[in-house]
């Protein structure tokens, strides 16, 4: 919450505190945090974190919130330009009121935001799991542009303006920003948002249609984009009239089918029945992955088909050995695993996926892979925050592990195979530890803590760690690490 004036008037001195900042100081920007803040140091020696600021710029700024050892602003005047400043590609983006909070680093270069990442990524190791990989893999990019195939778009009728808003929230604020386009969209959802919006206008449920969702699948046979589905969130049944629309909607935009959500995930369904699939092509592998549009899936399709592929090369899977795929999903990484093991399984959380995760095999068992058919291949569902040390036995042995979990890490997977190494006499069965773990995560700081168990206490080598620039523009840091057994 931004602090008063009035608060920010009251002498420092008496209360204790560090004296802020002086309106006419220049300020010489040192690092850029994840929020794409610049960081600094006043004349006292308080941290300062400035929007719209990057490393080695002399700045000014208005402070907007202030605490004992830290304070917050915008800039408002450079004296001193980085190299590494760019235009934003964006006609939304920027500090001003009502610009877009969706990105937060297009000011800065591109190859310079992969950068910040790493940073990110080698900080969290060392700090959270005093963890130095051996080796940093090059940082895996993609197109800067035109890339999030799947988006959560806010929907609001704003009666004082006369008009309907799709989009994303303004920065720092609750209300949505006015976007015409939007340049990390599919170029053909950014030229829909406006169509969108005179639809939503037009319609009688205007003002209980509070979300879309949006997920693209690829066009059969391609890597090209193809059907766009458009999740409707709806509060209150939609007349026969709003159907009609929704149907000359579609009609007018190929490509576009609706579904429908009346309440929770489940009760999503497709309007018109027909039309192509959601699906996606994994080339490399022979691999086409169907899902529904509340499915999780990679925002970034280009990203995810080289991650693929980068994750098996990284796990060197020979054909006699055993896999496991924890936090599988929908079989991202389990179908192209089965196109190299003798035997996989996935393990995953949702029952949903799990149940599409056996669809997806049966669809492409019958195929001929790049290399040969898939191996036998079988998915389970279980609470992976849950696992314990018996749980992880009785799933067998394994060669070589996949990880991919969510935002919350694999804290009790990793905790599991610590409490294996430090007690022997756990491992029943025969039980032996994988040879080789392949992490992909979401999150550098969980990733950090599950590194630390495994390098400290279950007997891994961190070997190679390196950023994935799955988001573009934003502060989302995907990464990727190798742990060998000492």
């Amino acid at each position: 919450m931004t602090e008063s004036t009035e608060e920010k008037k009251v002498p420092t001195k008496a209360a204790g505190k560090t004296p802020a900042s002086a309106p006419d100081e220049w300020l010489k920007v040192e690092s850029l945090d994840l929020d794409a803040q610049g960081v600094a140091h006043n004349a006292q020696g308080m941290v300062v974190f400035i929007e719209g600021a990057l490393p080695f710029e002399e700045v000014q700024l208005s402070v907007h919130r202030r605490k004992n050892n830290w304070e917050q602003g915008t800039v408002t005047a450079i004296r001193r330009e980085s190299s590494q400043r760019v235009r934003p590609g964006c006609p939304h983006f920027g500090l001003h009121t009502g610009a877009c909070g969706g990105c937060k680093m297009q000011h800065l270069d591109a190859a310079a935001q992969v950068a910040v990442k790493q940073r990110a990524l080698e900080d969290n190791l060392w700090h959270l799991g005093k963890v130095r990989p051996e080796n940093v893999l090059r940082p895996m990019e993609g197109p800067a542009w035109h890339y999030r195939y799947r988006a959560r778009l806010s929907v609001r009728h704003v009666v004082k303006k006369g008009t309907v808003l799709i989009g994303f929230h303004e920065r720092k604020s609750r209300y949505l920003a006015d976007m015409q386009v939007c340049p990390v969209l599919p170029k053909q959802v950014s030229d829909m948002l406006m169509p969108l919006r005179e639809l939503i206008g037009s319609m009688d449920a205007r003002e209980t249609c509070p979300q879309i969702e949006l997920a693209c699948g690829d066009a059969p046979g391609t890597t090209v984009l193809g059907t766009i589905a458009l999740v409707l969130r709806h509060l209150e049944p939609l007349s026969n009239a709003d159907i009609s629309r929704l149907k000359a909607f579609a009609a007018q935009n190929p490509g576009v089918q609706w579904w429908l959500q009346a309440k929770g995930p489940e009760t999503v369904k497709l309007l018109e029945e027909g039309g192509t699939p959601l699906s996606y092509e994994l080339p490399e592998f022979g691999v086409t992955m169907l899902f529904k549009p509340t499915d999780f899936t990679q925002v970034n399709p280009h990203i995810n088909r080289a991650l693929v592929g980068k994750a098996l090369r990284l796990l060197d899977v020979q054909p006699q050995e055993r896999v496991i795929d924890w936090f599988c999903g929908l079989g991202n990484f389990t179908l192209p695993l089965a196109s190299r093991a003798r035997e996989v399984l996935g393990i995953e959380g949702s029952d949903t996926l799990v149940a599409r995760a056996s669809d997806n095999f049966k669809k492409n068992e019958p195929a001929t892979l790049a290399r040969r058919a898939l191996s036998p291949t079988r998915f389970v569902a279980r609470n992976l925050f849950e696992m314990t040390p018996a749980m992880l036995v009785a799933d067998g042995s394994a060669d070589k592990w996949l990880v991919d979990p969510p935002r919350e890490g694999a804290f009790a997977l990793a905790k599991a195979m610590a409490d294996l190494h430090l007690q022997p006499e756990l491992r029943t069965d025969g039980w032996t530890p994988p040879k080789r773990i392949v992490y992909v995560s979401c999150n550098p700081s969980t990733l950090a803590r599950d590194a630390g168990l495994l390098v400290h206490q279950a007997g891994y080598r961190c070997t190679f760690a390196g950023v994935i620039n799955m988001f573009p523009h934003t502060a989302h840091v995907e990464s990727i690490a190798v742990f060998d057994l000492a």
